[in-house]
């Protein structure tokens, strides 16, 4: 019983991290393109990805676990700057940049460590629990 639900903590906790590990993927890809311009004359950049989350009934714990449920693309504008130099500029002088916004990104970034960080003691504490079972159990 004591098993089931340690075991049970962990898929849920396990969820969390694989989650939590998308999250932190898209948000570097993110600001790894936050300066980056289309390669064409006048061309779209990089647009900013989103990850929305669903939870989802896991039969074999009997509880809800979080899953990625899309990674989508945010369709707010491109910041334009004016640089009729620039090799991706428009007719009008006009580049645009990505929607990306560092600021938004790193907040993001920091969320989602956080949750990673609770997914993570989570786990550390259901192992210290299975460890002091097995100690008593020896005893």
């Amino acid at each position: 019983m004591m098993n089931d639900a340690l075991g049970a903590t962990l898929k849920i906790a396990t969820a969390g991290l694989q989650a939590q590990s998308t999250r932190l993927r898209v948000v570097a890809e993110n600001l790894a393109n936050a300066d980056s311009t289309a390669v064409t004359k006048g061309g779209d950049p990089y647009r900013r990805k989103t990850v929305s989350f669903d939870s989802m009934m896991d039969r074999s714990v009997g509880a809800e676990v979080v899953k990625v449920k899309q990674i989508g693309r945010d369709r707010s504008d491109f910041r334009l700057d004016y640089d009729p130099s620039h090799p991706a500029a428009d007719d009008k002088g006009y580049v645009k940049r990505p929607n990306v916004q560092p600021l938004i990104e790193m907040m993001d970034m920091r969320e989602a460590g956080r949750s990673f960080e609770a997914s993570m003691n989570v786990i550390e504490q259901s192992r210290a629990m299975m460890n002091r079972v097995v100690d008593l159990l020896r005893g």
